[in-house]
């Protein structure tokens, strides 16, 4: 496991602020973001490895002060316990269930069985979403559109990738990033959220796409990668940006909110009167 990087040097400045970010994925999207990203079969879930990896994100996400409701400690707890209990013979295994036919069950299935009924429910709201996407680019015999504007605001806040995207980027670029000073060598100078929210303002106002990894150099220290992805969560807050990806997994790419819109029209399907009416 990569080893936790040093609390003192992701101190901000006095003057600057700490972003307020509200998370709206819960422990189970973060374990199931986890299997998908590693490929797993979520019948056969390592689980010591996912319970490392869960724990990595947790400090990570800590380490940018974002709001972690307790949900995620207690499922970290969780996954420690089972990751204990696995380590552990079959036949030495503590029964807690009165039910005998519970008895030298796998202690990964109640896991297993909330991943499975909360993936469904996941995929049934996606799907939900789509419909919504695709009713927008409808139109009501009057011209009105058959989705109002304040219905679409209800979508992510971090535009169309998911809060776990973000700290997995976030997370290779601290990997990147040069070794931290031994003590006695000079420390970095210090940055600021609001200078970094008008490098990344300058940037996607000079560039329509701009790829996450250009929003540093291979030089950047840890404390200025960890304070423009402060900045970066700042915009994407306040919707100044939005955060997309081409491809599961590909390279995070960051547009002007305007140049996302413009680029969102441009690829809609322009629909009058109804689903199977196509505008010649």
């Amino acid at each position: 496991m990569r080893p936790v990087f040093p609390h003192a040097m992701l101190q901000l400045q006095p003057d600057d602020y700490k972003v307020d970010l509200e998370v709206f994925e819960g422990p189970l999207d973060l374990l199931l973001y986890l299997i998908r990203k590693d490929e797993l079969d979520i019948y056969d879930i390592p689980i010591a490895r996912i319970a490392d990896e869960y724990a990595e994100y947790l400090r990570l996400m800590k380490m940018l002060d974002l709001n972690l409701a307790g949900e995620f400690i207690v499922m970290a707890a969780t996954l420690s316990y089972i990751k204990s209990r696995m380590l552990l013979p079959a036949e030495s295994r503590p029964d807690e269930s009165a039910d005998p036919a519970d008895e030298g069950k796998d202690p990964r299935w109640d896991l297993v069985r909330q991943l499975l009924d909360y993936k469904k429910f996941k995929d049934a709201a996606d799907s939900l979403l789509e419909m919504e996407r695709h009713r927008q680019n409808m139109f009501s015999p009057q011209g009105a559109p058959m989705v109002a504007d304040e219905d679409l605001k209800q979508e992510k806040t971090l535009g169309e990738i998911g809060i776990f995207d973000l700290v997995a980027a976030f997370r290779a670029a601290l990997e990147r990033a040069p070794a931290t000073p031994l003590i006695g060598e000079i420390e970095p100078a210090r940055w600021r959220v609001s200078d970094k929210i008008d490098s990344i303002l300058g940037l996607t106002a000079a560039k329509k796409r701009v790829g996450f990894s250009e929003l540093f150099t291979k030089d950047s220290p840890r404390g200025e990668i960890i304070v423009t992805f402060l900045a970066l969560l700042e915009l994407l807050r306040l919707r100044q940006v939005v955060a997309r990806q081409d491809a599961a997994f590909s390279e995070i790419v960051i547009m002007g909110s305007e140049a996302a819109e413009a680029e969102g029209a441009a690829a809609a399907r322009p629909i009058i009167g109804g689903a199977d009416h196509v505008e010649p």
